[in-house]
């Protein structure tokens, strides 16, 4: 009895690792595939005035080297306030747009829109514009983060320039300075 037990055995386990099934998922077939693209965002400063005859927007046309996919998040960040460290040295407060301030005339929004060629950048009230004082409107800086796609995940906190600028792996001396006229 135990010989015809063990006689099937060896046979199932014969059948059974010898049958095929279907194909597994492609793998590496020893053979070099072309390079991909090396996918990486950008980040520039620009700095502009605020104005009737600007109409309160500030219109920024990304050059050729700052390559934008339709796929692509723009995400543009005001510089707030600066501090400074321990140290005494400056330190930048950014925050991501949009940005509603309560003024005494009542509400101002910095906001933006983007498309891949551009980027406008402008305010709107319930009040006249025209009674803004110059800390609200002149030689304001924004920092934009052209940020892929696939980086642009749930994971990744726009909420902090400084962890978007570490995943795209841009440091602060990297960043174009653009001031508009």
């Amino acid at each position: 009895m135990k010989k015809i037990t063990l006689l099937f055995s060896c046979l199932f386990a014969t059948l059974f690792f010898s049958c095929e099934g279907p194909q597994g998922p492609p793998g590496y077939d020893g053979l070099d595939g072309q390079d991909g693209v090396n996918i990486l965002g950008q980040v520039v400063d620009i700095q502009g005035t605020f104005s009737a005859e600007n109409d309160y927007s500030l219109f920024y046309e990304f050059p050729q080297t700052i390559e934008v996919f339709e796929t692509d998040v723009v995400l543009v960040y005001l510089l707030w306030d600066v501090t400074e460290d321990g140290n005494g040295d400056p330190v930048d407060i950014w925050r991501l747009m949009p940005q509603t301030r309560i003024l005494d005339q009542g509400l101002l929004q910095y906001n933006y829109d983007y498309t891949f060629f551009d980027v406008n950048i402008f305010m709107e009230a319930d009040f006249d514009m025209g009674t803004l004082l110059p800390g609200d409107t002149d030689n304001q800086v924004f920092r934009i983060a052209v940020v892929p796609a696939e980086t642009a995940t749930g994971k990744l906190d726009t909420s902090d320039i400084n962890s978007v600028m570490s995943t795209l792996g841009i440091s602060e001396n990297e960043i174009q300075k653009v001031i508009l006229d």
